[in-house]
């Protein structure tokens, strides 16, 4: 295959919502709701690791990526089961199953052994429920555009899907933070990203002269802890802090239950989506294929899923040593025009902002040019009234930094559309699988502004949990999300919807659930970075993931003419 979708169709951003069919938005509003609660939980996972349970980097970072493997991995039982009892079956079983794992995250509980038991029991049910769930919806997803009418829209469909999926992801950190916020405030306290390691230092009887000294100033500035001493202090906050990850937790039950409500309020949008292979076969005589045009597709998407692999592994540092760095390392306050940034309602209009700004170049009518320039000068107004209302610092908590990525899909899509459409138009759009191969380079390009901002900055091995006496502006880490959203971009989209057009009818589901396989040995190798936190100085850990995407990038453009040709 040389394209991997519609090189020679032009698709007008203004337009891209036009002629989909309705299953697609259907469920993409259903999966919305799904990874809202998700990346909510994702956003404080690993903080409430440390947290509740005192986990060194290395320990927590072990444990999210075993997760997230677990995640990305269970699509592949998944899709095995879908081929043969049907998609929207392993759909509605998945969210169940999905809701209960939640909901036991949601509850607090104490003890000296039944927390872990019960976080590990939760994300058991949450990676079987996953698996069940996520990527069949997208080979339903994928199955709307096996109709002739609307076979020239699947890239194009996987944007606006993938757009779906980080609206859900960019509110979250918010939610998050919000709720943090609410529950320590009402026990007269305030987060402070240096606490819960030092409470744990407290209460492990390792807390050193100069770091008491540093927790009694933190603690003189918080009314709920007035007559306390240290240990008592510590275990209050710490309770509290787990409590109010807890509520965050109970997020994801919420926006579970609206995925389902949508999910059956639409059903008849894309019930015909909903198959498995017996019936495609019956359905569709043409879309059998020999068993050398079997393997020979295998074979393809097998070289693609082994180079993305690498990429996963350095985009999910997102919820463990980026966020490490921006807890220890990035200022915990912010002022001047990027403080704006942070407020999730500014983002949001600024997004929206941007599909009404295509509006104006692409309108045919006058009229219509007018209509989206006035919104377009509304929004902004809007965005720099909320703005104007922010206080001059604006204390910053390291989860929120996670909202940038999914508010950088939501915003560059359609202009990632309108480049892609014309390229096409000119028979110039590069195939999926280049794309994969120049978004390994971007990424790359990512981790070298870490390298920057890292190198002369103390070294957790040098610190050894100590408070870093020097922390770097949050553009850096802002800048990366922003680079390896570009990579992103390049990759994710594309890639499921090379799957969704290259995988044999009777596999469609063990091959998504192939791409996702190859996502949770990424998510698993995630854990290399954490592991390292306290053994290698900074640059360096950033280092190693930078010249693992080149190599994978070299490794992609090696195989790239016998993918193509296959």
């Amino acid at each position: 295959m040389a394209r991997s979708g519609h090189s020679s169709v032009t698709i007008k951003v203004s337009f891209m919502f036009k002629n989909q069919p309705k299953g697609l938005f259907a469920l993409a509003l259903a999966n919305t709701g799904e990874r809202f609660g998700y990346y909510t939980m994702l956003a404080i996972f690993l903080l409430y690791l440390q947290a509740k349970f005192g986990f060194s980097e290395a320990a927590a970072g072990q444990f999210y990526a075993i997760f997230l493997a677990a995640v990305y991995f269970m699509p592949v039982i998944g899709g095995m089961l879908a081929d043969k009892i049907g998609y929207g079956k392993c759909v509605v079983t998945g969210i169940l199953v999905m809701l209960l794992g939640y909901t036991a995250m949601a509850v607090p509980v104490s003890g000296p052994v039944l927390p872990l038991v019960t976080i590990i029991g939760a994300l058991l049910l949450i990676a079987v429920g996953t698996g069940l769930f996520k990527g069949n919806l997208q080979v339903m997803v994928g199955n709307l555009y096996d109709d002739p009418r609307y076979a020239s829209k699947r890239d194009s469909a996987f944007s606006l899907f993938y757009m779906a999926i980080n609206l859900g992801a960019m509110f979250a950190p918010s939610a998050a933070k919000a709720l943090t916020n609410w529950k320590l405030s009402a026990a007269g306290l305030s987060y402070q990203a240096d606490l819960p390691s030092l409470c744990h230092q407290v209460l492990d009887g390792k807390i050193s002269t100069e770091n008491a000294v540093y927790m009694q100033g933190l603690m003189d500035e918080m009314p709920g802890a007035a007559g306390m001493d240290f240990a008592q202090f510590s275990q209050y906050f710490l309770d509290n802090l787990c409590v109010s990850y807890n509520l965050g937790f109970s997020v994801a039950c919420f926006s579970l239950i609206l995925s389902i409500a949508i999910y059956f309020a639409c059903r008849g949008w894309f019930k015909h989506a909903d198959v498995n292979s017996k019936h495609a076969a019956a359905n569709a005589q043409e879309a059998e294929l020999s068993p050398e045009e079997t393997r020979s597709r295998i074979t393809a998407l097998l070289m693609v899923f082994a180079v993305v692999i690498f990429f996963w592994m350095a985009f999910h540092q997102n919820g463990s040593s980026l966020t490490y760095f921006a807890r220890d390392y990035t200022d915990t306050a912010v002022s001047g025009a990027i403080r704006g940034g942070f407020n999730i309602w500014i983002l949001a209009i600024l997004a929206i902002s941007v599909y009404t700004l295509f509006g104006i170049f692409q309108s045919e009518k006058t009229k219509g040019k007018l209509l989206c320039g006035g919104i377009t000068g509304l929004l902004w107004a809007g965005a720099y009234a909320i703005y104007a209302g922010i206080p001059e610092t604006l204390p910053i908590q390291p989860q929120e930094f996670q909202q940038f990525n999914p508010f950088f899909v939501v915003s560059l899509t359609p202009i990632s559309m309108a480049i892609f459409s014309s390229l096409a138009a000119k028979g110039k759009e590069p195939s999926a699988p280049r794309k994969i191969g120049l978004g390994m380079i971007v990424a790359a390009l990512g981790y070298l502004i870490m390298v920057i901002a890292s190198v002369k900055l103390i070294s957790p091995m040098v610190l050894q949990g100590d408070p870093s006496p020097d922390r770097v502006s949050c553009g850096y880490l802002i800048g990366t999300y922003l680079v390896l959203t570009f990579a992103e971009l390049l990759l994710s989209p594309m890639g499921i919807s090379f799957v969704s057009k290259v995988a044999p009818p009777k596999y469609k589901g063990l091959m998504m659930g192939g791409w996702f396989a190859a996502t949770a040995i990424g998510n698993y190798l995630s854990s290399i970075p954490s592991a390292l936190w306290n053994k290698v100085p900074l640059w360096a850990n950033w280092s190693i993931l930078m010249a693992l995407c080149l190599l994978s990038a070299v490794m992609m453009f090696a195989m790239l003419k016998k993918i193509e040709r296959i």
